[in-house]
């Protein structure tokens, strides 16, 4: 690993691309996409084991070998980035453009070259939206569009997504740490809006690798961005500061949230 590439900062929010049906995790680091190649191999081979495929892999291209283990003059290894996964964060092995198209190089499958294709489209993507950042944007609204989500219910998803940038903005000023911290408060505020934690719910609508405000309907979007929201003034108006008081602004600003969801379902009955 190169120097330069271990100052750069990891981004750990996931994003997922989607290839002719299947997801593809992603992470920004150093202002380019990683693939989680357990991914990339899933979706080009159907292996039920791919980090078993992968290690074959290293075993039968020595070249590749070179590259995945100590990089090259062109390449980067693979990195150990952080990921969203089904029990929380895990860290997994990522590979940038580049890289992926040379795994590529390796894998038998009748869907390498629309795979290409694709790649090629998303890593220039990432550079379209570090020059103009509205992009991500609309290209996030176009999947939801995609997927055949309407557009009064991606409006409302949307506006979560900045509520809840701005929330976690917030959390990061008031001295709250990322990852586990964040999950925490999330998880508070959840419960004071549903009475569920957010696996809870999960488990509840029968999901795994999705992305549970993907399955929410409009009015469960509206009552989690008036938590988030909530808590975001909360926290300003009392300047809580660290992770305890910022938990009390979490419950209270689910609370506000919760309340508002039993009214409205005592006035619907």
């Amino acid at each position: 690993m190169s120097e330069n590439t271990e100052k750069k900062e990891i981004v750990p929010a996931t994003k997922i691309a989607v290839f002719k049906g299947k997801e593809v995790r992603k992470v920004i680091y150093g202002d380019e996409w990683w693939f989680v190649i357990n991914d990339i191999i899933e979706v080009l081979t159907d292996s039920v084991d791919p980090a078993q495929y992968y290690k074959r892999m290293k075993q039968r291209d020595n070249e590749l070998s070179e590259l995945l283990n100590k990089g090259g003059v062109q390449f980067v290894p693979p990195l150990f980035l952080e990921v969203e996964t089904n029990g929380g964060k895990q860290k997994m092995y990522c590979w940038n453009t580049k890289g992926i198209f040379r795994l590529i190089q390796s894998i038998p499958s009748p869907k390498a070259e629309p795979f290409k294709q694709w790649l090629a489209k998303v890593g220039y993507e990432r550079v379209q939206e570090i020059e103009d950042p509205e992009l991500g944007s609309i290209r996030v609204k176009e999947l939801y569009q995609a997927k055949g989500y309407t557009d009064q219910w991606i409006e409302k998803r949307m506006r979560g997504i900045a509520v809840r940038q701005e929330l976690t903005d917030e959390w990061k000023s008031r001295g709250v740490k990322e990852d586990v911290e964040y999950s925490i408060l999330t998880a508070e505020i959840s419960k004071a809006t549903f009475g569920l934690t957010p696996s809870e719910y999960k488990k509840l609508k029968n999901l795994e690798r999705e992305n549970l405000r993907d399955h929410m309907t409009d009015l469960e979007l509206i009552f989690s961005m008036l938590g988030e929201a909530a808590t975001t003034e909360i926290a300003r108006n009392s300047d809580a500061q660290g992770f305890d008081e910022n938990k009390d602004s979490a419950k209270r600003g689910g609370k506000i949230a919760g309340n508002a969801r039993k009214d409205l379902e005592k006035e619907s009955t």
